[in-house]
């Protein structure tokens, strides 16, 4: 399984989002990886994450890949990402931080 990990702002991703979330961050990660997602949602408490002294709209969504990507290949699938994010939360490309991690070498 590809670990994911999925960081919103309190109230940002209410279970509605989440399932479709949920199954298309799995399909992507099925495509490109070809393992499904484990996915895991972190939820900032209301007034503890702050952009420009304001409370954050952000969302962090970090996979970690089996093997190493190439940058190309990676700013291809991280637009990828952003645009599924974007798509199905209605945020802009701007309140999205979209990581694909190497994975640790040991």
């Amino acid at each position: 399984m590809i670990r994911c990990m999925c960081l919103v702002q309190a109230g940002q991703a209410p279970e509605a989002k989440k399932v479709p979330l949920q199954h298309l961050l799995n399909g992507f990660s099925e495509r490109t990886f070809g393992q499904g997602a484990d996915i895991h949602w972190v939820s900032v408490p209301e007034r503890s994450g702050f952009t420009a002294a304001k409370p954050s709209t952000s969302s962090i969504v970090s996979m970690s890949a089996a093997e190493p990507v190439e940058q190309e290949t990676r700013a291809a699938l991280l637009t990828e990402l952003c645009d599924i994010w974007m798509r199905e939360t209605g945020c802009s490309l701007n309140e999205i931080v979209a990581v694909i991690n190497d994975p640790k070498e040991d």
